[in-house]
């Protein structure tokens, strides 16, 4: 915003540029985010310390960024009322939550398992989306979610059949991904009335507090030994990741968000392969495949805003 002023987008045809950037923000974002995992386990090998440490370094090294950004972006921080404050302060407590159990469910299941239960999301923010529009989807859309979720059920199936061992892993990746559900609705209701980096800023700050308590609290080492792995968690996956992510919150529906998150475990999945040799089978690809166009016909299938108010940049 400029002179405390947010700018909006009004015309249809500057709209419709918007939402195209929004869109190509939401996949750069999702393929930034799903490196996460591989920092998370490259911080526990070679900066010595904990998941939930790396949790903290992740948002509280972003911090000064982000504020960085707030001011060449000429994005302020405005004054804000009650309300808003208490959303970002609920964002920035889901997204703790997330990212402290994810953390600790990737160092003990498979990258794609971590990423793709955390993702659970997709399910669940797609729901809310729904009731929050009172419509159900698009034929396009129906397709769409079909596809998706047939690719997530042979991934999943793929995870199962190695071994059982990862089920805690699993499980506090599933409670990620619904704590990040939380922290998605907060932020889209805050992206409402806030640019993305002051929103950003202030929940990630936010987040920073009660991780560095639980960091210290249940693994006590705090200083890594080596900074360049929670360096690379903090910029690509916060700053560079969740900024993009915020920007297209603004811009693009629920649903659309829900399935781009699926990227991540496509990504992850091809990560797992490449460095640790999680071996792909045949239903992998397809997985994948059928993801990937799931992607293209949900943006097809979008239904036309009549209306839709305008969105701060």
């Amino acid at each position: 915003m400029h002179g405390g002023k947010e700018a909006r987008i009004a015309d249809p045809a500057d709209r419709s540029a918007v939402v195209a950037r929004a869109f190509a923000a939401m996949v750069l974002s999702n393929v930034c985010l799903a490196f996460g995992p591989v920092s998370v386990r490259l911080a526990a090998a070679y900066s010595d310390i904990g998941p939930v440490t790396s949790a903290f370094w992740r948002l509280g090294l972003a911090i000064p960024v982000l504020f960085v950004l707030t001011r060449v972006m000429r994005q302020p921080i405005p004054r804000m009322g009650r309300g808003m404050v208490l959303m970002l302060l609920t964002g920035g407590l889901f997204f703790a939550a997330d990212l402290g159990s994810w953390h600790v469910g990737i160092l003990q299941t498979r990258l794609a398992n971590a990423t793709l239960f955390g993702n659970i999301t997709t399910f669940t923010f797609a729901i809310y989306g729904m009731i929050v529009a009172r419509a159900l989807p698009s034929r396009m859309q129906g397709i769409a979610m079909a596809l998706a979720f047939g690719g997530v059920g042979l991934l999943l199936g793929r995870s199962y059949e190695l071994s059982r061992e990862y089920l805690v892993g699993d499980l506090f990746c599933i409670f990620a991904g619904l704590s990040y559900t939380g922290y998605l609705i907060a932020m889209g209701k805050a992206r409402g009335i806030l640019q993305p980096m002051p929103a950003l800023f202030v929940s990630t700050l936010a987040g920073a507090v009660p991780m560095l308590f639980a960091a210290l609290a249940m693994e006590g080492k705090l200083m890594p030994d080596a900074w360049w792995p929670v360096l690379a968690l903090a910029i690509g996956s916060q700053v560079i990741g969740q900024g993009l992510l915020i920007y297209a919150i603004g811009h693009l529906p629920p649903l659309i968000i829900a399935l781009g998150l699926l990227i991540q475990p496509i990504v992850s999945t091809a990560l797992g392969w490449e460095f640790y040799g999680e071996k792909l089978a045949m239903f992998d690809w397809i997985g994948g495949a059928a993801i990937c166009i799931a992607l293209i016909l949900v943006r097809r299938g979008e239904r036309p805003a009549v209306a839709k108010p305008a969105q701060p940049v």
